[in-house]
């Protein structure tokens, strides 16, 4: 199964236009023959306030993907075994309650800015803005009411659905009204999601999805028998509120090191019982790069990612704890599932010289194989 997202990142500036993502060629063997896309609806429930929450599913040969009108949340992604056993990979829950109370952004589209933003700060044009602080003593995946917690306008296509929203000038601190549009797409074996961004003033901009996956299906209790590895050279340190400290260290020689594949149980919770949560340095290019694999060796299911990005964010669901009552019954204990999202660095509106005035293009790809 090939599979292609799009993501899109940067600090915007209106006279720039719309980045975009978007589909692009790739290195992998070619997908089987397209076929047709079913795509289909229903209500997935009621807000508080009465409005309705559709559930699209896009359904092919290979996979079928449902996704929410509240937050674009990734809902479902089932595909099959090397036996051709279908499964679930995705953390979640089977109503929509369980997404409107408080979760750990169980596969939505996180924004306007995905990750930290130190003390919930950063200036612009000699201008200060302050952010609600949501985490600690920071700021992150949006604020207090990020994309994910959005009701977003869905159209349907042939085969596929876009979504769109727009967040209003100084929403959740923000400069600017930001029009956004993620669009899915599922074309026989790849699926495309692709993001776009517009502002009328120069902001901060960092989208992600944030999918909690295991590869050897919703309701696994750990992850540990995951291999993985991450096509970085360094990674950031963080301080004790997760912010980057500002060194780009190697990952040689240390529990950082994934350039070869690393069986996860090897790792934690032997030599880091806390799990993962940091940023990986990518090859920063404007050329699709490998970023990430991921191979499940009972089931024979194989993520493979490729990315425009800069960075990574491996996190091993360190803050799960049981106490969500998941799809199926399921309880998410401590390191059930792995995000791996790309975006650009935490704080980086802090952090990196910002360019402005052009157009930004971010794809990421997410290939999935049975071995």
């Amino acid at each position: 199964l090939y599979c292609i997202w799009g993501g899109g990142s940067a600090i915007n500036n209106p006279e720039s236009g719309s980045p975009q993502g978007g589909r692009g060629t790739h290195s992998a063997p070619p997908p089987p023959a397209c076929t047709m896309t079913e795509v289909s609806s229903d209500v997935f429930g009621k807000l508080p306030d009465g409005r309705p929450v559709e559930r699209f599913t896009l359904r092919s040969r290979w996979v079928t993907l449902r996704v929410l009108s509240l937050g674009g949340i990734v809902s479902s992604l089932e595909s099959g075994d090397r036996h051709g056993n279908m499964a679930d990979m995705v953390l979640g829950f089977d109503n929509l309650q369980g997404y409107i109370n408080k979760h750990p952004y169980f596969g939505a589209v996180v924004g306007r800015v995905a990750n930290r933003i130190a003390k919930g700060k950063f200036s612009i044009d000699g201008k200060e803005y302050q952010l609600p602080i949501n985490n600690g003593p920071n700021s992150i995946h949006g604020g207090l009411k990020g994309f994910d917690k959005v009701l977003w306008t869905p159209e349907v296509l042939s085969n596929g659905v876009r979504f769109s929203m727009t967040s209003a000038d100084g929403e959740e601190g923000y400069p600017g009204e930001l029009k956004v549009w993620v669009t899915y797409i599922l074309d026989g074996a790849i699926l495309a999601i692709n993001y776009k961004a517009q502002t009328t003033k120069t902001t901060p901009i960092n989208l992600t999805n944030h999918s909690y996956f295991n590869l050897a299906g919703n309701g696994f209790p750990n992850i540990y028998d995951h291999e993985v590895s991450i096509e970085a050279k360094n990674y950031l340190p963080v301080d004790m509120t997760s912010i980057p400290t500002g060194e780009i260290a190697s990952v040689e020689n240390t529990r950082f090191d994934f350039k070869k594949p690393v069986v996860l149980g090897n790792r934690i919770p032997n030599e880091l019982a806390g799990g993962f949560d940091h940023n990986f340095c990518l090859n920063c290019s404007k050329q699709r790069s490998p970023c990430a694999r991921v191979y499940h060796q009972p089931s024979g299911r194989l993520l493979q990612i490729e990315t425009t990005q800069p960075g990574v964010q491996f996190y091993t669901a360190n803050f799960l704890d049981g106490s969500l009552k998941g799809k199926g019954g399921a309880m998410y204990p401590k390191h059930s599932a792995f995000c791996l999202e790309t975006q650009n660095w935490p704080d980086a509106v802090n952090k990196v010289r910002r360019e402005e005035g052009k157009e930004i293009m971010n794809i990421l790809c997410l290939f999935f194989f049975v071995v």
